[in-house]
C-alpha cells in the first residue's frame, strides 16, 4: 500500500522522480530489475547482451536532464569509465518539466534529442531525469536505434533493504502521479508501506543553491519532512532519492533530516549499466573535457566542472525550433 502526501497541496500538481530504466543485472543495485514487465513497456529492456562499443574507440556518452540534476549521474559514470567522451545537455529552457503537460513534454524531449543525436552521434544516451524517463523512454527508443538508459524509482531495492518496512520516495509531483510509479509499488513493494512525497520546490531549490542564491536549511527541511513517518512504533528507515537533483545536496539533506535513514542514490547503478553497454575503460588517462549543451542560457563551465569533478568546455546552445524555445 502507499500514501500520497499532499505536500503543500497547491504545489503537488506536476513533475518527477527516479532510478534506472533499462534492464539491469542483479537486485542489489539502487535500480535493480524494475524490469520491462511494468507498464506499457515503459522500461522495455534493451536487447539482451548488447554489443559494447568497439574496444579501441573512445565512446561518446550523452547525459540529458532538464537542469543540473544529471550531473549526479555524470560524476559517478566518470569514476567508472573516466576515459569516455562525455556530453552533458540540459533543457533548461523547459525547466522544471513538471510544469509541462505530458504531450508537450514528450514532444519537447524528442525534439531536443533529435537535434543532439544528429549533431553528436552518441553511442549511448542516459536520460538522467526522472520525469522524462517515466514518460518519454518508449518514444525515444522507438525513434532512435541507439540505446537509452533511464531512471525510475528504486522501489524494489528500497523495500528489500528496509528493516522497519516503512520507506519513502522523495520525488517531484509528476513522478508521484505517474501510473508507472504506482505499478512499481504494486509489483515490488511487498509488505512495505511506501510514502510518496512530491515536492515541487526541492529541485528548484537545488538549482538556486548552485546558482549562488541563499537557500536556508529550513527550506530543505520543510521539503523533506513529509518523507519521515512514524507509524505503529516504527519510523521510516529508507528514503529513495527519486530525482537526480537530490543527490547533489545529499549531505545537506542528511544534516537537516529528523533522524538517520538510508538514502538510495540511483547514480552508481545507472553508471554500471552504461559501462556494461560501452565496455570497460581502455587505459588510464586524463578525462577528456566535458562538452556542454543547453536550450536556454549557456551552462557555466566552471560550476558544472566543479559539480561533475572534471574539466568542462564553455557551454553551447542546442539549435531549437522557435515553438520549443
Amino acid at each position: 500500500m502507499f500514501t500520497l502526501m499532499r505536500h503543500n497541496a497547491a504545489r503537488l500538481e506536476g513533475n518527477k522522480m527516479g532510478i534506472e530504466a533499462s534492464s539491469v543485472s542483479g537486485t542489489s543495485s539502487a535500480v535493480a530489475n524494475c524490469g520491462s514487465s511494468i507498464g506499457p513497456s515503459l522500461v522495455s529492456s534493451l536487447p539482451s547482451a548488447p554489443s559494447p562499443v568497439p574496444s579501441l574507440r573512445v565512446p561518446t556518452v550523452l547525459l540529458f536532464d532538464s537542469g543540473l540534476g544529471g550531473l549526479s549521474v555524470l560524476r559517478e559514470l566518470a569514476r567508472q569509465r573516466p576515459d569516455a567522451r562525455y556530453v552533458y545537455a540540459a533543457d533548461d529552457a523547459g525547466f522544471p518539466y513538471g510544469a509541462l503537460d505530458e504531450a508537450t513534454l514528450i514532444a519537447r524531449v524528442v525534439a531536443v534529442m533529435d537535434a543532439l543525436v544528429a549533431r553528436l552521434a552518441p553511442d549511448v544516451v542516459v536520460i538522467s531525469c526522472n520525469t522524462a524517463s517515466t514518460l518519454v523512454l518508449p518514444a525515444l527508443r522507438a525513434r532512435f536505434s541507439i540505446p537509452f538508459i533511464g531512471t525510475v524509482p528504486a522501489i524494489k531495492p528500497a523495500c528489500e533493504g528496509s528493516q522497519t518496512r516503512l520507506i519513502s520516495v522523495l520525488a517531484t509531483p509528476g513522478t508521484v502521479k505517474r501510473d508507472y510509479t504506482k505499478a512499481l509499488i504494486r509489483d515490488f513493494a511487498g509488505s512495505c508501506r511506501v510514502t510518496l512525497v512530491g515536492s515541487a520546490r526541492l529541485a528548484p531549490l537545488v538549482e538556486a543553491s548552485f546558482a549562488g542564491e541563499m537557500v536556508g536549511d529550513a527550506d530543505f527541511a520543510e521539503e523533506i519532512a513529509p518523507a519521515f513517518v512514524r507509524e505503529g512504533g516504527v519510523r521510516t528507515d529508507t528514503v529513495v532519492l527519486a530525482c537526480t537533483h537530490y543527490p547533489l545536496v545529499r549531505e545537506r539533506l542528511e544534516r537537516v533530516a529528523p533522524w538517520r535513514v538510508r538514502w538510495l542514490d540511483p547514480a552508481p547503478a545507472i553508471a554500471r549499466r552504461a559501462v556494461s553497454l560501452v565496455g570497460p575503460a581502455l587505459e588510464e588517462r586524463m578525462p577528456l573535457p566535458l562538452r556542454l549543451f543547453s536550450t536556454g542560457a549557456p551552462l557555466d563551465a566552471a560550476l558544472v566542472g566543479r559539480i561533475a569533478g572534471m574539466p568542462a568546455r564553455n557551454g553551447e546552445l542546442v539549435p531549437m525550433s522557435a515553438e520549443l524555445t
